[in-house]
């Protein structure tokens, strides 16, 4: 099965992150990427400069145009920036309670703008958690949802319990944010089975887009069939290639190479 993947998230136009990167992504590791635009952003690679919402009615009929036309096999959802348009998302998620849905959730852009509404933070709590298969914060995302500063290695397994406490059936915790030359992603299964995904720091200024490009990655393994563990592998493999492979473009944080082939 290839995959048939909808994303519900806001439009990149600098090519390095939202949806320009998940349909990159999807695409690299052999899925279909079907998209839903939740907002237009002016960016580069040095930040936001603007932000163009897209109506949550119309948000609505992208998603029900290829779920009820083309099907979907696993939902990501990535930056969501009104209460409206999570709304909108949760009622048709709901619909397909047997799609695997992975929640990304965007909150700051990499050069630092908000990409969410506070008014917005409490229905991603009420309505989307309950919703996700997996969700995947970094520590600044996990913070806010938390409520409670989440600074080192020693924080991060307990930080991961207990957002999974918080209604999605797994998560994974990114912990990118940490200094040091060990990058450490701590894993909640659905059991509440701890693992962690250890990786070598890669030097480098050029990542922009990684969260998106890792949580679709993942929801393309999940839609391929893939156990959970086995797509956050093959993400995690695919995202360290794509940016040792960064083309270095931009004068800020720069995107990564999502055309990188992991079958070699």
């Amino acid at each position: 099965m290839r995959g048939r993947i909808l994303v519900i998230a806001g439009s990149d136009s600098g090519g390095g992150a939202g949806i320009q990167a998940d349909i990159k992504a999807i695409t690299a590791l052999g899925g279909f990427a079907m998209t839903a635009i939740t907002a237009l952003t002016a960016q580069d690679t040095r930040g936001v400069h603007d932000v163009f919402p897209v109506p949550p009615d119309f948000v609505t009929a992208q998603m029900r145009c290829v779920v009820e036309d083309i099907g979907v096999d696993a939902f990501k959802s990535g930056m969501l920036d009104r209460r409206e348009v999570i709304g909108a998302v949760a009622d048709m998620i709901a619909t397909r309670p047997d799609v695997p849905y992975v929640l990304d959730p965007v909150m700051v852009a990499k050069g630092g703008a908000s990409l969410l509404q506070q008014a917005a933070v409490a229905a991603l709590k009420s309505r989307l958690l309950p919703l996700a298969t997996l969700l995947t914060p970094n520590l600044p995302e996990a913070e806010v949802l938390l409520g409670r500063p989440v600074r080192v290695h020693g924080d991060m397994r307990q930080a991961a319990l207990d957002l999974r406490d918080m209604g999605a059936r797994a998560v994974l915790l990114k912990g990118g944010h940490l200094p040091g030359d060990e990058l450490v992603d701590v894993f909640v299964d659905s059991d509440g089975t701890v693992e962690s995904f250890t990786s070598t720091r890669i030097r480098t200024v050029h990542t922009h887009g990684t969260g998106c490009t890792l949580a679709s990655a993942i929801a393309a393994g999940l839609g391929q069939g893939m156990t959970l563990s086995a797509a956050i592998g093959r993400a995690r493999a695919y995202l360290h290639r794509a940016i040792m492979a960064a083309p270095g473009y931009g004068h800020g944080a720069g995107p990564v190479n999502h055309a990188v082939d992991i079958t070699t």
